[in-house]
């Protein structure tokens, strides 16, 4: 298992498109106007291709034609503090081509939000990476373990 230099485990491309796959929401991350953001969608992972149902006249459809976006899906529990975040950087392009619609329209793709979701972008991910985090104890927890019989520290 390899860590980074924050104590976090870096995960392997295979497992980040593993997890991936599992997750039912992502954010992209794109450029509206010069600036930065981010927009939470339902999607697919189709092979290493991130599909994003939305509107022909969104600014997501818009914004992300023909540009370089990062996608992000994560999973965290609170309590327990452990999770992971999966992040994929690539090309995001609109789909056109009757066969390739027909086919994405197939897929186990079914959006949150209201109204006709029948517009394709699709994330070809080029570049992926990963780090889980497998948990620490909430704070207070070591001067517990401390009062509770661990070695008090010396000065």
């Amino acid at each position: 298992m390899q860590l980074d230099s924050s104590g976090l485990q870096v995960l392997s491309d295979e497992e980040c498109f593993g997890l991936l796959s599992a997750a039912p929401i992502g954010r992209i991350v794109f450029t509206d106007h010069a600036l930065p953001a981010v927009q939470p969608v339902n999607f697919h992972l189709d092979g290493r291709t991130i599909v994003i149902r939305t509107s022909i006249g969104s600014k997501l459809a818009a914004a992300t034609r023909r540009a370089v976006v990062a996608f992000e899906a994560d999973e965290f529990d609170r309590e327990l503090r452990v999770g992971w975040s999966v992040t994929a950087v690539g090309q995001a392009r609109e789909v056109t081509d009757p066969d390739e619609l027909d086919r994405l329209a197939a897929l186990p793709l079914t959006t949150w939000a209201p109204g006709s979701r029948d517009h394709y972008i699709v994330v070809e991910a080029e570049h992926v990476s990963g780090r889980r985090i497998t948990g620490t104890p909430p704070d207070g927890a070591a001067a517990r373990r401390n009062e509770e019989g661990a070695p008090a520290r010396t000065r």
